[in-house]
């Protein structure tokens, strides 16, 4: 299994991204949410069997979403597009610093941050900055 890791610009938080995924402009015509990039995915295979996107916001990965297929998408201009479509939801993951980056990488199994403990994805989420800050130091 390989997992997609993503930037979420403009996103203050991961109520901000679910938001944005709720709203029309980020869902597909069968209401998934989904993400269009210029990239397709080499290794979309290893992806599709059961990879996720890791959402990075404000310089941490605080959240995730299982990709459920890649669709191509054509906005007439002749620029081939994928679309990564993802099942709805959002699930909390724990909070792991990361550099900005462009576009999307592949994230290794094993490099993923673990999902919060059940019962931890319903508190109250700490600021973007402070989560940063106590991961940096492993307190998170």
């Amino acid at each position: 299994m390989l997992h997609l890791i993503k930037l979420s610009v403009g996103t203050e938080d991961v109520s901000d991204l679910a938001a944005w995924q709720a709203d029309r402009r980020g869902q597909g015509p069968d209401g998934l949410p989904r993400h269009v990039t210029r990239m397709w995915p080499k290794r979309a295979e290893e992806v599709l069997d059961g990879g996720s996107i890791y959402w990075v916001i404000k310089g941490v990965i605080l959240c995730r979403q299982r990709v459920i297929r890649f669709d191509e998408v054509d906005r007439g201009d002749g620029i081939r597009r994928c679309a990564i479509v993802c099942e709805p939801g959002l699930v909390r993951v724990a909070a792991t610093p990361k550099r900005a980056f462009q576009g999307w990488r592949y994230l290794a199994a094993g490099d993923a941050p673990r999902d919060l403990a059940p019962g931890r994805e319903a508190e109250e989420p700490l600021p973007p900055a402070l989560q940063a800050a106590l991961a940096e130091i492993g307190v998170l």
